[in-house]
């Protein structure tokens, strides 16, 4: 048999078709699956970079970002404890007033009692 550009080969329309439809989900399939891989060693690229920046910190470093946030929170507990100590002046002063209006008013029943005493 002789195989030259002249060879006519006789193949149904619905097995042609078929090959095609074959060979276009193959090419799609394959794209993909490169873009997938291609994804995945990318964020497994940025994931290896960023562990090796925290890495290179030095422990100093990371020992005073701990004392820092630690002493962030301390303060914040200081402050809220101001606040209900700026409460609690002010209910302070507000009793030291109705005391000296108290122990005025003892003072002036006092004399009044010491007045009826003495008219009698």
């Amino acid at each position: 048999m002789k195989v030259s550009e002249n060879t006519s080969v006789a193949m149904p329309i619905k097995n042609m078709i078929g090959i095609v439809v074959a060979v276009a989900m193959g090419i799609f399939a394959y794209t993909e699956l490169t873009s997938r891989l291609t994804s995945l060693e990318t964020s497994r690229e940025l994931f290896s970079s960023d562990l090796l920046k925290k890495s290179e910190q030095v422990p100093t470093d990371q020992e005073q970002f701990m004392l820092l946030e630690h002493m962030a929170s301390q303060i914040e507990e200081l402050e809220n404890e101001m606040q209900g100590m700026r409460n609690n002046t002010v209910n302070l002063n507000r009793a030291m007033e109705d005391i000296k209006n108290i122990e005025l008013n003892i003072e002036s029943m006092k004399d009044k009692i010491r007045n009826n005493g003495n008219h009698q």
